[in-house]
């Protein structure tokens, strides 16, 4: 009998998996094994010969499955890495991409190189997820005290899961509809600083079209940005333009050629002194930014 070890069913994993598209096996089956094992890739490279136990062999060959038909891996491990923060995600949230990690880093810089770094800075985060973009910039930021909202029950119960794996002590998480009870936010008189969003910016009729693990498995809450892709935007600068503070901007995720529109959106609340665009590592505008 054919023992299962290590190197087996890393072998094995790769052969269900190479042929699908958008992935790479490898690293997939790694972290499917390194997850079930609760040990790290280089105990999986230094440990080949090692027979695994049938229990966990069988579980893994139930997730490669799974994976080879485009199940997020990110569902199934319950992480992703975003900004060298481990998030914990499940299903029924967004899983953040690399992409977005533009948008905070943008926020960070501004911070960092104006008078914002010396004062208590207020943020908002409109449509929040798993928290990946309101909770890298409370780390981060140690002068912000941030607010992340979202319409989910999923991306807020997923959201306080990570407050507290990440120990965040300057991060509140309410539940709330831009499209609705936006008294929510000023109930005080609340003035954000910065207010930020990755809003769900995909046309209707193109989500159907995506990769699997998009179009079947992530939650279309999260993608759905109206006929044209823009309901969102449109209604954030309604949004930030009766809680803004003084000096303040406006910062936002956008998709592939929508930097115009999307420009042309800031535009028309007519209060931005200045609006600035920038690109991803892979050269695609991902970020539009409106500074009063």
């Amino acid at each position: 009998m054919v023992k299962n070890t290590i190197e087996k069913l890393l072998r094995d994993g790769i052969n269900i998996i190479k042929e699908r598209e958008y992935n790479n096996p490898l690293l997939d089956v790694q972290l499917i094994l390194s997850y079930l094992l609760k040990k790290d890739k280089i105990y999986l490279h230094m440990h080949m010969n090692e027979e695994v136990e049938k229990y966990v062999s069988e579980k893994y060959y139930d997730m490669v499955e799974r994976r080879n038909l485009g199940f997020p891996l990110q569902y199934m491990i319950n992480l992703q890495e975003f900004m060298g923060l481990n998030f914990f995600i499940q299903e029924g949230v967004l899983v953040p991409r690399p992409d977005t990690e533009t948008l905070v880093e943008k926020i960070i810089n501004i911070v960092n190189q104006s008078d914002m770094k010396n004062k208590k800075i207020k943020i908002l985060d409109i449509g929040t997820g798993s928290g990946a973009i309101a909770l890298s910039l409370a780390h981060y930021l140690k002068n912000s005290d941030v607010t992340a909202i979202d319409i989910s029950e999923i991306a807020i119960e997923t959201a306080k899961i990570n407050v507290n794996k990440l120990n965040l002590s300057n991060v509140s998480i309410i539940k709330a509809d831009i499209f609705g009870q936006m008294n929510i936010l000023n109930e005080h008189s609340e003035k954000y600083d910065i207010v930020v969003s990755n809003p769900p910016y995909i046309e209707h009729d193109v989500i159907e079209g995506l990769q699997i693990e998009v179009s079947q498995f992530e939650p279309k809450i999260a993608l759905d940005g109206g006929s044209d892709g823009l309901d969102f935007y449109r209604q954030i600068v309604r949004v930030f333009d009766k809680i803004h503070a003084e000096k303040s901007l406006l910062s936002v995720e956008i998709g592939c050629n929508q930097m115009q529109t999307v420009t042309k959106i800031f535009e028309s609340i007519s209060i931005f002194n200045k609006i600035d665009a920038n690109k991803d590592l892979s050269g695609q505008f991902r970020v539009v930014t409106g500074f009063l």
